[in-house]
């Protein structure tokens, strides 16, 4: 089965500095900007905002 171009997956890096990612999917037609969350970042031990990389 093959993977659509228009949900690729994407990493989130931690803005903290601490090296931590995420990886999700985003539909890339309806966000095309940089996803941006707010996810726990467990070296920090708190919540912190997550960036997409690219």
């Amino acid at each position: 089965m093959a993977r659509s171009t228009a949900r690729p997956v994407v990493k989130l890096r931690s803005t903290a500095g601490t090296g931590v990612t995420y990886v999700t999917r985003k539909n890339r037609l309806s966000d095309p900007d940089r996803m941006t969350l707010r996810k726990y970042d467990p070296v920090a031990r708190e919540h912190v905002l997550f960036r997409e990389e690219r």
